[in-house]
């Protein structure tokens, strides 16, 4: 039984950490960061930092509050129970609109092979529902299992961006393209903030295998050892592979595109390997919306069993599956994307996006604060809560106020809950 509580090792710790984080904001996001230029290579820089802190922030923190058990319940017994079921709550908001999402990003490959499904607005977004169902119906199959599809579609999302990072290699050896002037101080760092915000959206899930805690073996090591390495693989990654997709393609053409690494390698191989590589970045984005799938009932089961939700989110099927927080959740994913069926694809994934980031937003800010009051990770902490105050300011009203207004409807159901035990009694 052990085996199927706890079933993810290292590797597939790691993976779902890396198939988290790849999978739907990098095969789009070329497409947003376009117009800022070189302003996009800092804002890379100064997100792929800011989140190496909160995830080394994360790990200090649990080490320091052992009778916690995930990123969540160390948030809120680091700082009490209240701010712990608001933080909580706000992630399972960002984990729903994440889908929504990811199951865009996807779409918008899928297409590629069948343009009938985003014929209309309507389509594009029926075709998105369908695939979050098909994957929110595999993982009530079981963690097990949602677990061997993770490292699956890991292996198999790396390719697409093997193959731009080869074809990058090849540009800069020939001598065949030229990258676009350097610009002035001033020019290079306008419209920062909004390219930060942008760039730490294809980030967020670092902290995904804190989050499942329940479902890792030997948590102590192994989580903070998949956090931190695959955190920093997957940064680098992005940073060549979007700088390089922006900087070598004319701007119009890529904003023109729904599927930006397709048209890359169209331009600079070939048609035939352009369709394997929008094969493989629709598959790499179905591994991620997996992942986020697991995370939508991993997060509110963990709150319930620790007293700060109603039972209810408790309920698990044979296989200890939420299936009523599964259906509940993706419901409200599947609302998001047709609540935006008017707008094109990459309209609703960049609202979605922004949703999701702030929702996440939360509980960095709350790791962060929590590390700073137990002085652990001080450094790190006091880098990481400015760079989340940044970010959040940068998503616009519309989407922060959202994302707040949607946290504060869990408070209700912290109230309502019975039978309830404080977090710092609960088993590690």
């Amino acid at each position: 039984m052990t085996t199927e509580i706890r079933p993810f090792g290292i590797w597939t710790a790691s993976a779902f950490v890396v198939g988290s984080m790849i999978g739907s904001g990098i095969f789009l996001l070329p497409i947003s960061i376009a117009p800022f230029g070189w302003t996009g290579v800092i804002g890379w820089i100064i997100s792929i930092t800011g989140v190496l802190c909160i995830a080394y922030t994360l790990g200090r923190l649990s080490d320091a509050t052992p009778e916690a058990s995930g990123a969540i319940a160390v948030a809120g017994a680091a700082l009490g129970p209240v701010p712990g079921v608001l933080v909580g709550w706000s992630y399972w908001v960002g984990c729903w609109a994440a889908n929504a999402a990811i199951a865009i990003a996807a779409t918008s490959y899928i297409v590629v092979f069948v343009p009938a499904l985003n014929a209309t607005p309507l389509a594009g977004a029926l075709t998105s529902v369908t695939l979050i169902w098909l994957l929110t119906l595999l993982n009530m199959r079981g963690a097990k299992a949602a677990g061997q599809f993770q490292v699956v579609t890991t292996a198999l999302k790396l390719l697409p961006l093997i193959v731009v990072i080869g074809i990058l290699a090849a540009l800069a050896y020939g001598g065949s393209t030229r990258l676009p002037p350097l610009p002035g101080i001033g020019t290079a760092f306008s419209g920062l903030t909004a390219v930060v915000t942008l760039t730490l959206f294809p980030l967020l899930g670092f902290e995904c295998a804190s989050i499942a805690a329940g479902r890792v073996h030997n948590p102590g090591s192994t989580i903070m050892r998949a956090t931190m390495l695959g955190t920093a693989v997957v940064g680098l990654i992005y940073l060549i592979v979007c700088t390089g997709i922006v900087a070598t393609l004319p701007m119009a053409a890529l904003q023109a595109s729904a599927a930006p690494f397709q048209l890359f390698v169209e331009t600079y191989w070939g048609r035939g390997p352009a369709l394997a590589v929008a094969a493989f970045a629709a598959i790499a984005a179905i591994g991620a919306l997996n992942a986020f799938v697991l995370l939508q009932g991993e997060t509110p089961l963990a709150m319930a069993r620790a007293g700060l939700l109603p039972g209810w989110f408790a309920g698990v099927n044979r296989r200890d599956v939420p299936v009523g927080v599964h259906i509940l959740s993706s419901v409200l994913s599947s609302l998001l994307v047709l609540s935006n069926a008017s707008k094109s694809l990459s309209g609703v994934f960049e609202f979605a996006a922004l949703v999701t980031t702030c929702s996440s937003l939360w509980l960095y800010v709350a790791i962060c604060l929590g590390a700073l009051f137990k002085r652990v990770a001080v450094p790190f902490a006091a880098i990481g809560l400015p760079f989340t105050a940044w970010a959040m300011w940068g998503a616009g009203v519309e989407a922060a106020g959202l994302a707040f207004v949607l946290m504060l409807t869990g408070l209700p159901l912290y109230w309502r809950r019975s039978g309830h035990r404080p977090l710092a009694e609960q088993p590690a």
